[in-house]
């Protein structure tokens, strides 16, 4: 299958359950389900059963990489799951998660999302030390550092690891009865605490704790760890620098709707940013329509603010979905025409607001806006219910280098003109923060000033 590559990729999802007295695989392979849409490439789980661990992961969907039989295999009553898009390191098998360790001190399974900047440094001073790395992932790093220290114990070990790592990283880790949750110290990437009865969730996101009939407790603080054991919850704040950043895109493109992240709806927060485009972009037109699915709640706020009627604009086929691959730009056209058609009665002889909720290389942009007018619509209003995207992302997002970001090649009024809408607008910066409720989120790639700096200026190193 090919994707519509005009969008930001998803980064990855993690999950893990400590429960009672049910066997765990089964509740990590629902909550995966449901993280299914943060990456599509491999899925994995390890689960934790009388001292022995016990690991399956393979290439595609969850409902592809794991079988009943490997969830009958993957006993015990402890187990973390990961689903992956590639953001560092090869899309293979050998590089899927959970990465898992083994020593005379235990069995250890860790899923990441995120992407850590120092990486090169650490790997080649553990590389000079006679550390042998098996994948080409950053998360390996990590593996790596928790596995040299463990002789001082679990806490101590993953504690120093997470100090001497740089970047962005929610954790979460399996270790003998252990269930471990980590966030780095800026929240860049989310992380939440769910219950269940007596069982105790932690997740990427709230809708995969819903998935499972689980409560959401709280978002996991930056600079926070939690270890569940014997269902009792401990906190350790290991960082002193604690000032939120979480990512802005995680509520405007890759979160489900249903999800909370920090206590913000993302659906609600979805809908601010329709009304706000209203507020600093009015236009007068018929009908308001959303491109599925991320663009739907900006649009129904925009029409709530303008009064204009809301209506689904396109049709979509609900087979084809959001990750695909695309060799070419024709693909590419073709992979939009497989997954959208325009609705003829609601746009002919219309003016149309089309909303959407990014901008990336434009490519989508065009061939949407040509099938509204080849569905009939007199005008074709494209409002964006973000900033223009001029930055990429070095925190786990896997985003094209600059020169393909259509936004640092043209002004707003020559990417109106290569789309071919009557109009564009964009949500401002100001609008953005606005609709968020505050500046604590980070806004990198629209406005390049990130919580941390680029892969290539690295952090200095502590010793190890």
């Amino acid at each position: 299958m090919i994707e519509i590559m005009d969008k930001f990729k998803e980064e990855c999802g993690v999950f893990g359950i400590s429960t009672k007295d049910t066997q765990a695989s089964y509740d990590v392979y629902d909550g995966l389900f449901a993280l299914q849409h943060r990456g599509q490439e491999s899925a994995g789980i390890a689960s934790f059963h009388q001292g022995e661990m016990q690991v399956r992961k393979k290439m595609g969907l969850v409902s592809q990489a794991l079988t009943k039989e490997d969830l009958d295999e993957l006993e015990g009553t402890l187990a973390v799951g990961h689903v992956r898009y590639s953001t560092k390191g090869d899309s293979s098998v050998l590089n899927a998660q959970p990465l898992t360790a083994r020593s005379k001190f235990g069995s250890m399974a860790v899923a990441h999302n995120g992407t850590l900047i120092n990486t090169e440094v650490i790997r080649s001073l553990l590389e000079d030390s006679g550390v042998i790395f098996q994948t080409d992932t950053d998360s390996e790093v990590i593996v790596n550092l928790i596995s040299r220290g463990i002789h001082r114990g679990l806490e101590n070990a993953v504690l120093d690891a997470i100090r001497t790592v740089k970047g962005s990283f929610a954790l979460v880790i399996g270790f003998g009865s252990k269930l471990i949750g980590i966030r780095d110290s800026y929240g860049i990437r989310p992380l939440v605490l769910g219950k269940r009865g007596e069982d105790y969730i932690l997740a990427s996101e709230s809708c995969a704790i819903d998935t499972i009939g689980g409560t959401l407790i709280r978002d996991i603080l930056p600079g926070e760890m939690v270890i569940i054991e014997n269902g009792e919850v401990k906190s350790y704040i290991y960082s002193e620098k604690t000032t939120r950043q979480t990512c802005s895109f995680e509520y405007i493109y890759f979160a489900r709707p249903d999800s909370v992240i920090d206590g913000i709806s993302v659906h609600s927060l979805r809908i601010r940013t329709g009304e706000m485009l209203y507020k600093e972009s009015p236009v007068e037109a018929d009908v308001i329509i959303g491109v599925p699915d991320s663009g739907l709640a900006a649009a129904i706020g925009y029409s709530r603010a303008s009064g204009i009627p809301f209506d689904i604009g396109f049709s979509k086929n609900k087979y084809i979905g959001r990750s695909f691959i695309t060799p070419s730009q024709k693909a590419r056209e073709k992979a939009v025409s497989l997954k959208l058609n325009a609705q003829k009665e609601v746009v002919s002889g219309k003016r149309v607001v089309l909303i959407d909720d990014s901008i990336v290389r434009g490519t989508t942009s065009k061939y949407l806006v040509d099938l509204l007018y080849r569905a009939g619509a007199k005008e074709v209003h494209f409002k964006v219910s973000s900033p223009m995207v001029m930055f990429p992302c070095y925190f786990g997002i896997d985003t094209p280098y600059r020169d393909t970001l259509i936004a640092c090649k043209m002004t707003k009024d020559e990417i109106r003109d290569y789309i071919g809408s009557t109009s564009l607008s964009y949500l401002s910066n100001d609008g953005l923060i606005a609709s968020l409720g505050s500046s604590a989120f980070c806004t990198g790639c629209f406005q390049g000033v990130y919580p941390l700096g680029a892969p290539n200026e690295f952090l200095e190193v502590v010793n190890i």
